[in-house]
């Protein structure tokens, strides 16, 4: 007998977005900052690069079980969440 609290809800992975762009920052636990194609980084009031404002996107589970590695300079695909919080790095290009 199959109860309603049983039911599994599956979404799908193409929700969001997806852009390009190129890997500025390492973070721990396999976070990073991303810059993306035709945006600039933004400054703070003293004219500087302020990095902390760059959006973060974490490594993609299949990219993290086959160990992965993204460096710094890398040109990466990111899906963004439709909510406007972190990022997914699915494809290194």
């Amino acid at each position: 007998m199959l109860s309603v609290s049983m039911v599994v809800i599956v979404m799908s992975s193409n929700k969001g977005e997806t852009k390009i762009g190129v890997v500025v920052e390492n973070l721990p636990n396999t976070m990073f900052r991303i810059q993306f194609e035709g945006e600039d980084i933004p400054l703070d009031a003293n004219g500087e690069p302020n990095m902390a404002q760059l959006p973060i996107a974490y490594l993609a589970g299949k990219m993290k079980l086959y160990r992965i590695r993204i460096l710094v300079g890398d040109k990466v695909e990111v899906l963004l969440d439709p909510y406007g919080g972190k990022g997914r790095i699915i494809k290194r290009l």
